[in-house]
């Protein structure tokens, strides 16, 4: 069954204000991952093609570069902001998704 926009609960639902500063604060945090995600990446791929000296540079006398734990630290970032993006739906926003779903049904 799918529900359609003259579903009484959906239309409640998106007149409730807490469910438009849902909306907003989501998305606004959405956003701003999303762009420390785009500088982390474009960042390391800038420096793999303004700066390949630097990236090039052996760490200690083993045959391991910068650039290796650099592109290591990529990766982590992006699991770390994605953890950090589910803690906070998990807690806030379901809290909040559930507080709006309790007004609309009552």
């Amino acid at each position: 069954m799918t529900t359609s926009s003259a579903d009484p609960v959906v239309a409640r639902i998106q007149r409730n204000p807490k469910y438009q500063e849902l909306k907003s604060r989501r998305n606004r945090f959405g956003w701003t991952l999303a762009i420390l995600m785009l500088v982390v990446y474009y960042g390391y791929i800038a420096l793999i093609a303004f700066d390949k000296e630097f990236l090039a540079q052996p760490m200690g006398s083993g045959v391991t570069t910068i650039g290796i734990p650099i592109g290591m630290a990529v990766i982590v970032f992006t699991i770390v902001i994605v953890g950090v993006y589910v803690r906070r739906a998990n807690s806030e926003y379901d809290a909040l998704t559930r507080e709006i779903l309790k007004e609309a049904t009552q």
